[in-house]
């Protein structure tokens, strides 16, 4: 049998000995040691009988402040991190490559510089003269941001500690090496070890930490997922390479709502923030065509009008094609199948295409009827009211769910100039005055409504 190991401790300075004595021999207290069972009894070595310090514990009530932010002065930026940006906080942002998290963050940190924060922006990717020409293109060149390029993450965090910033940006954590461990940049291990290290170091010093982080090809930030678990807040840069709309969104976020969205437009001068995406998503509406839908959606707590576009045409393939911008492609087959089985609308022999304009994405099961509607006024070739919005939930069964925050959407709508409504009839709420209201209990009363028979 396994030998059990035990300890003995001191209940008055807490000196661990290996046998019992009446007094002890490392403060002088008599009868003060105790006899103590090893913290680890499974097989192994485990932790062996060492003790540890006690943690003070504390309830969950609390009269302490919420923690003070940082803000950059622009808007959309600070709005995607709840409020600004957090000391002490580790924020990861990623993207695609050219989509514009370096633009982004270098005026960020020189908005924080210029506001008071002293800022550093460490360059792994380019050399210091690159950001500087950068940084002339975006007129940011009296910024009092202090700039370097390193790769070596012992050099990194000696500078950090010297310097003890306010805000350090890290471009990108791919680049960084940590020469304890043995492979190379970039490499799981590194991007790991590095990772932990910058963030063990903001939690210990206050200093906020933003790194930037490569995708892969399928849009996900390359690396262990391990990273996104450490970090407080991660932010993906959104975009396609045909537009100039750039979404920042927030995937996770322990300061702040997530899923909330930043919307930024690139310019010759960087990226400019957009306060009202809903009304320049939908500036190129013209006359009413057929396959046009406008949706009323929410992104974080911000609602955001987009429109949908459906075109549907004859196909010479065997299998037609399914092609899908912007929305969740299966949830786009889902509805086309409730269509045909509910409401009796063969697609069958027909492509369809779908797209939301402007390069926004929308994931919420909230937009249901609007492709739905979108889908039938392509196919049946009949345009939608042009002053309606529209915005519900389809059931397999062909019914209509409410969705949340319905205020909100048609306040939105109101405002730009929208007077009518079409929503599922549970929707709770009276509605908005002067804006109409349709409600509708099923798929096929829309299509009966909007459409005849369809």
């Amino acid at each position: 049998m396994a030998k059990s190991i035990t300890s003995f401790t001191c209940t008055a300075c807490g000196a661990t000995h290996k046998k019992w004595a009446g007094r002890c021999d490392a403060c002088g207290e008599w009868n003060t040691i105790i006899e103590e069972a090893p913290l680890s009894q499974g097989p192994g070595k485990g932790l062996g009988a060492a003790r540890g310090k006690t943690i003070p514990l504390s309830g969950l009530g609390t009269s302490e402040p919420p923690p003070p932010r940082a803000c950059s002065g622009i808007e959309e930026f600070d709005r995607v991190l709840g409020g600004g940006i957090v000391p002490g906080s580790a924020v990861l942002v990623g993207g695609d490559p050219g989509i514009g998290k370096s633009t982004l963050l270098l005026q960020a940190t020189a908005a924080l510089a210029k506001s008071g924060q002293h800022a550093i922006y460490l360059s792994g990717e380019e050399a210091s003269a690159q950001v500087r020409l950068r940084a002339q293109r975006l007129g940011l060149a009296e910024a009092p941001v202090r700039l370097g390029a390193e790769t070596a993450l012992r050099n990194i965090l000696t500078t950090l500690d010297a310097e003890k910033p306010d805000v350090a940006v890290i471009d990108s954590i791919q680049t960084l090496w940590s020469d304890t461990v043995d492979s190379a940049p970039g490499s799981v291990s590194q991007v790991r070890s590095s990772a932990h290290e910058l963030v063990t170091f903001a939690k210990r010093s206050g200093t906020a930490i933003i790194l930037v982080g490569h995708v892969t090809k399928e849009g996900q930030i390359a690396g262990p997922r391990v990273v996104e678990h450490m970090v407080d807040t991660v932010l993906y840069f959104e975009g396609e390479r045909g537009h100039q709309f750039r979404i920042l969104r927030a995937v996770k976020n322990r300061f702040g709502p997530a899923d909330e969205i930043g919307v930024f437009e690139m310019t010759g001068g960087g990226l400019a923030e957009v306060t009202n995406p809903s009304a320049l998503f939908l500036s190129e509406r013209g006359q009413p065509v057929p396959g046009s839908a406008v949706f009323a959606g929410i992104e974080g707590t911000r609602p955001v009008l987009t429109e949908i576009q459906a075109l549907v045409a004859p196909s010479s393939l065997a299998s037609p094609r399914r092609t899908v911008v912007g929305l969740d492609s299966g949830r786009v087959s889902t509805i086309l199948a409730v269509l045909e089985a509910r409401s009796g609308i063969p697609f069958a022999g027909l492509d369809v295409f779908l797209n939301v304009a402007g390069g926004m994405r929308v994931h919420e099961p909230a937009a249901d009827l609007a492709i739905a509607a979108a889908v039938l006024s392509a196919r049946e070739d009949i345009a939608l009211p042009p002053e309606a919005v529209i915005f519900g939930e389809i059931s397999l069964s062909g019914a209509l769910r409410p969705v949340s925050q319905a205020e909100n959407r048609l306040k939105e709508a109101q405002k730009l100039g929208f007077s009518r409504a079409i929503l599922p009839d549970a929707q709770k709420g009276e509605g908005i005055a002067g804006m109409r209201i349709d409600r509708i209990s099923d798929l096929t009363s829309f299509v009966g409504e909007m459409f005849g028979a369809g």
